[in-house]
């Protein structure tokens, strides 16, 4: 250490660092997400909303670390990382078991989001409501052919005539009024 070196590296700022804003808008996301598709009661609702949380609280602790350890802000960073993937994971279970399809890499809907660069969990909404309204849904949207569902094309049944309502996925459909408990149950 020189003279002029600080004792304390400047550190912090965490808010103007991308991965933070990226977390923060998939929780955000995420809340909204559990909230309406996922029964606020069920073990699963708690598990995505705190692995989100997680994410954005441990980018913004391992900025704040920076400036007094590096390895804490790596172990934090990486705790983030992992965070987020199992976050990633319970996604695509939730589509899996939904029977939804889960996006390649290379999808372009997946690529039009990036490039979307959406900032608050509005936005995301806005760009979900434009591609439903082009019409993405038939062919590589629910039910379609897009995705990693473990058939080929071929062997996949076609579904680009289907329209999607709520009622196509009645258990999402529950979970976003509720009542999935009182319907399921016999009379």
């Amino acid at each position: 250490m020189t003279a002029n070196e600080p004792l304390i590296l400047k550190h912090g700022g965490y808010r103007k660092l991308k991965s933070f804003q990226v977390a923060q808008l998939v929780y955000d996301v995420t809340v909204r997400s559990c909230d309406r598709y996922v029964d606020k009661r069920s073990r699963t609702h708690d598990q995505m909303v705190q692995a989100a949380r997680s994410g954005v609280q441990n980018v913004a602790e391992g900025s704040q670390a920076s400036g007094t350890s590096k390895k804490t802000e790596l172990k934090l960073t990486n705790v983030a990382r992992a965070s987020l993937e199992e976050l990633r994971l319970d996604y695509e279970d939730f589509l899996r078991q939904g029977g939804l399809p889960i996006w390649d890499r290379d999808d372009p809907r997946r690529q039009g989001l990036i490039d979307r660069r959406c900032t608050t969990a509005d936005e995301v909404v806005v760009w979900v409501k434009e591609e439903y309204a082009r019409g993405q849904h038939g062919g590589s949207g629910p039910g379609g052919h897009g995705g990693r569902s473990g058939q080929s094309r071929q062997e996949q049944p076609s579904t680009t005539s289907t329209q999607f309502t709520m009622s196509t996925y009645p258990r999402f459909a529950a979970n976003r009024t509720g009542t999935a408990s009182r319907r399921l149950r016999p009379a």
